[in-house]
């Protein structure tokens, strides 16, 4: 432990045990905890190291009455982490134990109302419970009560706290440590008279809780169950038969109550208790569950067995006949076969449907669960994914308002579902979801018609526009021969994107255009045409000849979102031209010039870090400087201005597009002899291999003032890696200069590879490091007053000249890596601060005690 820390705890403890009022957030104490625990978790033992620790514990419970509520919460649980200990546990109990953990005390004295006493008196508790000595205390104090009592508390965040404190002991009394603490040894809990107590009160409190008596205790057998789950789960053998047995009879009588809110967490128990052996008393219950209870709750209960995986394959069929048991009502389209079970339930699930708020909820339920019933062996499902798929659709068409006349319960309860959004995004997602089951591309044409239509409906929410989207993505990703699509549809879908993406409404039009990047990078191919590798987009009439304008027109949209989608969807549909070489002279300018001019002076920072991100894909896609020359000269432009933005990410991504020429580089130099189609020369090629040479075009480029510019700025995220990329630079190059004299030489007069530094900007900062910057002159006038204090900009210094290498080594980038590899945490959410804010705030708060209402602030982390 740090020693400062361990002179400045007393006065800490000093401070907190006299007046909880003095801490600078609510969040200090439980940082303070955070820090002991790391300690203690790190083998410190923390009343050997912190002796005054134990002193704070006990002025605090000796005088309650006087301490915050906050603090004495805390006090509860940093005994917890000092007992967590034997040797810790032993001084405590001799001591202060007894009365800290005495929540009658608590009760009398009233405190035990306020919840963050209730929480600290649980979580001490569980911190506490690592060894068999303070099980046994738990066990001797008769702990089990009262936390019985805490598992229906007001609270959530209590109610959750003792429900996993009981999981916890419960389980400890069948797997306590040994005193060596090396191996856990299993305790028969019906014959260990000290621990089989708390086990069989836990069992009696079962017996008289699972079952509610009266609408109010729902709540309470809610709890019980969630904890029943837990324990079922994780417990061993003993304890898990002795549950089961205490708990098959209330059970069976919940199964036979039909309480909905109980439905899921009754499941949950039913099916832990069946994967655990629980025997045939258990899987006639589940067989109850999915068969026997009100259509709402049994479509909850299907849903619950088909999420568990369970491998019962007379009940997955089951589950899987009850979801599909109402769309095969609402669409008439007889997804179950004749003796199906579910069948039964027909009437009782019409009626449901008539009701508004009960047929929305049945159906998505439906719909969400689609893809676990169609993950079902083929001989459990009722009928083939492509009819699921056929009901989905025509769901989605009754939404629009589309009856078919085969459906015979449609009638009734089509104006339930018609512009329904929920369940059309529900639908949406299930069509997406089973675009990947066997036998489904048949459907292919039916599915892409029926998007379209809802892409072109004048009704369509632009959430369900933006789903449409996505699910017609998704089914050209796993139908890739578009040749099963008709021309004419295609021909629909060019003619809707275009209308879309001058809709008024800005959501639609991102959506739309974030549609045109994901077809150009779904791989697709034509069947007349397979000897060529396409991508999506290029198998719709026109191509990236009718995007490329309608992307470009995007580039000037109002809504920043918009721009920043078209510039990336932009990226994507040009890749294969940057690859090829044969990007458009005309079209590339009109692009770079746009580009530039959003970098510059677009106010949204999402669409100038797409900006930079599209030059750094159209460069790595470049095969050489030659296939994209009008880009290579704009290089210097994009890193000036990427380097002078204010948003921190553009300036990362701009150090991201250094980084990848700098690798351009260095894998020119380590290919010396490799023909390019304007370099072959023998005199080019030794150039280009000359470490000279290529640091002096990265000076040309700007990389080198983009990375120095980074070096020096006040973001860490770029420092940092402005930072690595120059101790990279320099690890590199300059060691093979710096070998032979001449050269060395040569670069430290700076009459080969040097940089130019300005006198204002970043530039001053890096002058003033490598001590180039010009000495300050006497700037003042006779009234004394120097420039900034007269409003005005202080006079450029002139530019000056520095050899790269010579600069690189003077930087003292090592020790400036070792800083900004650290975050600012190290100085200020260090201990060590947050102990010396507690003590500056009891400082401040006492010599402002009569100033009532005056708030104070300090960096406390």
């Amino acid at each position: 432990m740090d020693r400062e820390c361990v002179s400045a705890l007393p006065r800490v403890c000093e401070v907190l045990a006299a007046s909880g009022g003095s801490l600078p957030d609510d969040t200090s104490l439980e940082k303070l905890l955070d820090w002991f625990t790391e300690l203690s978790e790190a083998g410190v033992s923390l009343l050997e190291a912190c002796p005054c620790l134990l002193g704070f514990v006990s002025a605090v419970v000796s005088n309650d009455a006087a301490s915050e509520p906050s603090v004495l919460s805390f006090t509860l649980k940093l005994t917890g982490l000092l007992a967590a200990s034997e040797d810790g546990f032993k001084v405590l109990q001799d001591s202060v134990l007894d009365r800290v953990f005495d929540f009658r005390h608590w009760q009398a004295a009233g405190l035990w109302e306020d919840p963050c006493i209730r929480i600290g008196w649980i979580q001490g508790l569980r911190t506490m419970l690592q060894h068999s000595q303070a099980l046994d205390f738990f066990v001797q104090a008769d702990f089990t009560e009262p936390l019985l009592q805490l598992q229906t508390d007001t609270s959530l965040f209590v109610a959750s706290a003792a429900s996993q404190t009981l999981a916890h002991v419960l389980l400890l009394c069948q797997s306590v440590p040994s005193p060596e603490g090396r191996h856990r040894e299993t305790i028969p809990v019906e014959t260990d008279g000290k621990y089989s107590a708390v086990v069989a009160g836990f069992c009696d409190y079962l017996k008289k809780s699972l079952v509610p008596k009266e609408a109010s205790q729902l709540h309470g057998s809610q709890q019980v169950l969630k904890l029943l789950a837990k324990l079922l789960t994780r417990a061993g053998p003993p304890l898990r038969d002795r549950l089961l047995l205490t708990v098959s009879d209330p059970l069976e009588e919940l199964v036979t109550t039909n309480y909905s809110q109980l439905t899921l967490p009754l499941m949950d128990v039913i099916l832990a208790a069946h994967s655990c052996g629980g025997g045939e008393r258990v899987a006639r219950l589940l067989s109850v569950m999915l068969s026997a209870r009100n259509p709402a709750d049994l479509v909850h209960a299907a849903a619950a067995f088909l999420r568990s995986s369970h491998p019962d394959p007379d009940n997955r069929a089951r589950s899987a006949g009850v979801l599909l048991l109402p769309l095969d009502v609402i669409t008439g389209l007889a997804l179950l076969g004749a003796d199906s079970s579910a069948d039964q339930h027909r009437s009782s699930v019409m009626e449901q449907l008539r009701r508004k708020t009960s047929c929305v909820s049945m159906i998505c339920i439906s719909l969400t669960n689609v893809p676990q019933v169609t993950s079902t062996a083929p001989d459990c499902l009722p009928c083939s994914p492509a009819e699921i798929v056929s009901a989905v659709l025509s769901v989605l068409r009754l939404c629009s308002g589309d009856s078919p006349s085969s459906s015979p319960g449609c009638a009734e309860v089509l104006r339930n579902v018609t512009g329904s959004g929920r369940v059309q995004k529900c639908a949406l997602d299930a069509l997406s979801a089973l675009s990947s089951s066997s036998g489904v591309k048949v459907l292919l044409v039916e599915v892409f018609t029926l998007l379209i239509q809802y892409l072109n409906s004048p009704a369509s929410d632009p959430s369900v526009i933006q789903k449409s989207y996505q699910v017609l993505v998704k089914w050209v990703d796993v139908c890739a021969d578009l040749s099963d699509v008709t021309e004419q549809l295609r021909e629909d879908l060019v003619q809707v994107v275009r209308k879309r993406v001058c809709d008024v409404r800005w959501e639609v039009r991102d959506s739309t255009v974030e549609f045109l990047g994901h077809l150009a990078a779904a791989p697709a191919s034509l069947a007349s045409d397979k000897e060529k590798a396409r991508n999506a987009l290029e198998c719709l009439p026109g191509g990236r000849c009718a995007t490329v304008p309608l992307l470009q027109e995007a580039l000037q949209d109002p809504e920043g979102y918009v721009r920043a989608s078209s510039v990336s969807a932009l990226a994507l549909t040009l890749a294969p031209s940057w690859q090829q070489g044969a990007a458009p002279p005309q079209q590339e300018a009109e692009i770079v010039t746009r580009l530039l001019e959003i970098l510059s002076q677009d106010t949204q920072g999402f669409s100038r870090r797409a900006v930079i991100r599209f030059f750094v894909a159209w460069i790595s896609s470049c095969s050489s400087p030659s296939s994209c020359s009008l880009l290579t000269q704009s290089i210097p432009s994009i890193l000036s201005r990427g380097s002078a933005d204010l948003d921190w990410e553009v300036k990362v991504h701009t150090l991201e597009l250094a980084e990848l020429l700098l690798d351009r580089a260095s894998e020119s130099r380590r290919h010396p002899y490799a023909v390019t189609p304007d370099r072959t020369s023998t005199h080019a090629r030794a150039v280009e291999s000359d470490p000279v040479s290529m640091l002096n075009s990265l000076v040309d480029q700007g990389v080198f003032s983009a990375l120095l510019s980074g070096l020096v700025d006040c973001d860490r995220p770029v420092g940092l890696k402005a930072c690595q990329l120059l101790i990279r630079l320099r690890d590199t190059v300059c060691p093979l200069l710096l070998g032979d004299q001449d050269v060395s030489d040569a670069l430290v007069s700076g009459s080969r590879a040097s940089c130019e530094l300005p006198g204002c900007g970043w530039a001053r900062e890096v002058r003033r490091i490598l001590g180039t910057a010009t000495a300050p002159r006497n700037v003042h006038g006779a009234d004394g007053l120097g420039p900034e204090d007269r409003g005005e900009e202080e006079e450029e210094e002139p530019a000056v000249r520095v050899g790269v290498c010579d600069a690189l080594r003077r930087l003292r980038l090592d020790e400036r890596l070792a800083v900004l590899a650290q975050s600012s945490d190290h100085v200020h959410n260090s201990p060590l601060s947050l102990l010396q804010d507690i003590l500056t705030v009891s400082r401040t708060k006492t010599h402002l005690d009569s100033q009532l209402g005056q708030e104070v602030i300090v960096d406390c982390y």
